[in-house]
């Protein structure tokens, strides 16, 4: 049995610059290389039997012929040395992309760390762009220099380095150098061709590794396969096959410099060897792309989660295909990891298939949302009811995401109420319905709120059947207004007056609730007609008279504060909310013109509870029955001159605020004197 890996063979940039010679040469066109083309041996004899040659420098190249640039890149300086000259770059888009990274960071003041072979020419083009300056690393048991740790570190690889080596490298500069900024620039090619060659060769008897022996990534190819499997052999054409006996099990990779009819030779010598004489076409298959073509819909295998995208094997074809993160949900928060791992079957939409680059761009979230857009139609023309999280707010709404499918739903439809601030709503799952739907345009429209309202819609006439005075409810503070404070109790709100947030005396209702509080509260009042509902939230085990009844009792001596005065008397704090009248002529031992000639407002004093009136909240203190009786003679002479004593007329007051002071006060004695 022959596997031939579906990597092997021609990477984009070489593919790129050997078929572009060759397109050169069939035009008549004189054009020579700067340094091999490919390491390709084969390639190279082809191309010079074809009057194609290649230099070492610019100067050696006849004036009468195109420099081709190969896809290795070359330093700065040869642009530099070109003088007007014709000259065709076929340099690798990939290493083009690290001459950038270099000269960037390098005028940035970066110290370049090149992973790679010094003498390799992709290295020795890299290297160019920032001035031959690179640390070039190559070998896991380098000593990083100590000098380099108080530097800035820019980190770049070689694009066909082994991945793990690469990883190795870094790990040991940072140990090091602190600040550290890497970029991994192995080819995404090389990195798919040598981990598909470690799994061949895992489950190989015999490795067959084709290319040319100059070649780095076939090499690394070699090593990685020679790890798994004892029998590996490094080939350059189908002569160079080992004449043993037959394996059971044989797999077949190649280098990114080896050209398809290598592959195919070496291909078709070894199925003439085997005893089952399998058929040629069917195993080359296996190396060859099956027609993949723009918007077909294909099943394929995770083989890799990175963090920018999911490698996918698409089964048959030779390339594997590349699904960027945005195009694996539209969820923002979701990392590719989150969605899917490694071993996992999914179903994908192919964008587009570029085979110069050896690409299939995939998308499975155009897929899920074409398969989501019938079930959107089916739930608007049913009026079900959707499920979807809101991803992102957007001017005059927000956008909600279900099965794949962007949903836009207006600001004044996102709730049930006004919601001053859209992004509070993102990251929040809602139920909604579809309003509008624009097919040529593919537009949708959704509403939270029609749903809100059809359920609070239902939940008061649910209430209205229920509802009485005295009703207990625990309901969720919606708003606040100075007078009071408005509360859902399930469908309806009613409102809590002022008056009846608290037994003391408050200025606004914030003072004891905030929206969003949960109170128990009890219908004081309600009229159907009008739908307006008051309610009551005060206790009367709370009520300070209540709490005072049981612990105050005539004849008991009590500490309390002056707290406002009046002509008839000073009213005294007993306990908070509870007021005691001292009445002028029980301030003191003897007549006074008003309550300020003893008492200030504050001063705290003992007086004696000389008179109760719960049902009208009325008691009655005296300063005057806790000072001492004067003495004996004193008292004769009181007997022999005796004053009219107009302090003993009835008083009625009330110490409740609402009452007026001149309707609480009945006072017959004449003060005229």
């Amino acid at each position: 049995m022959i596997n031939v890996a579906k990597t092997a063979g021609f990477c984009y940039g070489v593919k790129r610059a050997v078929d572009d010679v060759y397109k050169e040469i069939e035009n008549g066109k004189k054009i020579a290389t700067l340094g091999p083309l490919i390491h390709n041996r084969q390639v190279i004899e082809d191309l010079a039997s074809k009057g194609v040659y290649a230099y070492d420098s610019i100067e050696d190249i006849p004036s009468d012929h195109t420099v081709v640039i190969r896809a290795h890149g070359v330093p700065k300086a040869v642009y530099d040395k070109m003088n007007g000259r014709e000259y065709i770059d076929l340099t690798c888009p990939f290493v083009a992309k690290i001459h950038k990274i270099v000269s960037k960071h390098h005028k940035e003041g970066y110290q370049i760390i090149i992973v790679g072979d010094k003498n390799h020419p992709e290295v020795i083009g890299i290297n160019g762009w920032c001035d031959n300056k690179a640390v070039i690393i190559n070998d896991v048991k380098s000593e990083i220099d100590g000098n380099l740790a108080s530097k800035d570190i820019c980190i770049v690889a070689q694009t066909t380095i082994n991945r793990d080596f690469f990883g190795e490298i870094v790990q040991n500069v940072k140990k090091t150098c602190k600040s550290t900024l890497v970029f991994d620039t192995i080819c995404s090619a090389t990195k798919d061709r040598q981990k598909e060659a470690d799994e061949l060769s895992r489950n190989s008897d015999m490795m067959i590794v084709i290319g040319g022996k100059e070649s780095s990534n076939t090499r690394k190819l070699f090593e990685i396969s020679k790890r798994n499997c004892k029998h590996t052999y490094h080939i350059e054409t189908f002569e160079d096959l080992p004449q043993e006996k037959t394996y059971n099990k044989i797999g077949i990779t190649a280098g990114a410099s080896t050209p398809g009819s290598i592959i195919e030779e070496v291909v078709k010598a070894m199925s003439e060897n085997l005893k089952n004489e399998e058929n040629f076409a069917e195993l080359f298959a296996q190396y060859e792309s099956k027609t993949l073509n723009n918007g077909d819909i294909v099943e394929g295998t995770v083989v890799e989660v990175r963090n920018n995208e999911v490698i996918v094997d698409l089964g048959g074809f030779k390339y594997n295909g590349q699904l960027a993160a945005d195009q694996l949900t539209d969820d923002p928060a979701l990392k590719p990891s989150d969605v899917v791992k490694e071993g996992d079957t999914i179903k994908v939409y192919v964008v587009g298939v570029n085979d110069a680059e050896g690409k299939v761009v995939l998308s499975r979230k155009k897929l899920v949302a074409m398969e989501s857009w019938n079930k959107i139609k089916e739930a608007y023309e049913s009026g079900e009811t959707l499920e979807g999280k809101i991803i992102k707010a957007v001017k005059g709404g927000v956008i909600a995401l279900t099965d794949g499918s962007q949903v836009f739903i207006p600001a004044r439809q996102a709730s049930g109420r006004f919601v001053q601030d859209l992004q509070s709503l993102v990251g929040t799952t809602v139920n909604y319905k579809i309003i509008e739907i624009d097919e040529r345009r593919r537009r949708v429209i959704g509403s939270v709120r029609v749903i809100l309202e059809a359920a609070r819609k239902e939940k008061e006439e649910k209430f209205w059947a229920e509802a009485e005075v005295g009703k207990k409810y625990q309901g969720t503070v919606k708003s606040l207004t100075s007078f009071g404070a408005f509360v859902d109790i399930g469908g309806v709100d009613g409102l809590v007056h002022i008056s009846e947030l608290s037994w003391n005396k408050i200025k606004h209702p914030s003072e004891v609730v905030k929206e969003g509080d949960v109170l128990d509260v009890y219908i004081k009042d309600l009229n159907r007609e009008t739908k307006k509902i008051s309610l009551g939230f005060k206790k009367i085990e709370d009520n300070p008279w209540t709490i005072a009844q049981s612990k105050i009792n005539v004849g008991d001596v009590v500490k309390c504060k002056i707290v406002r005065m009046m002509p008839f008397g000073a009213f005294a704090e007993i306990m908070p909310n509870v007021d005691g009248l001292i009445h002028i002529s029980q301030i003191a031992d003897r007549r006074i013109g008003k309550p300020e000639d003893v008492l200030t407002i504050g001063e705290e004093v003992e007086a004696k509870v000389t008179d109760l009136n719960w049902d009208e909240k009325k008691i009655s203190l005296s300063i005057r029955a806790l000072i001492p009786t004067p003495e004996k003679e004193e008292e004769v002479k009181e007997e022999e001159a005796p004053v009219e004593d107009h302090n003993a007329e009835t008083l009625v007051y009330s110490t409740d605020p609402e009452v007026e002071v001149e309707d609480a006060i009945e006072v017959e004695a004449d003060d005229a004197e």
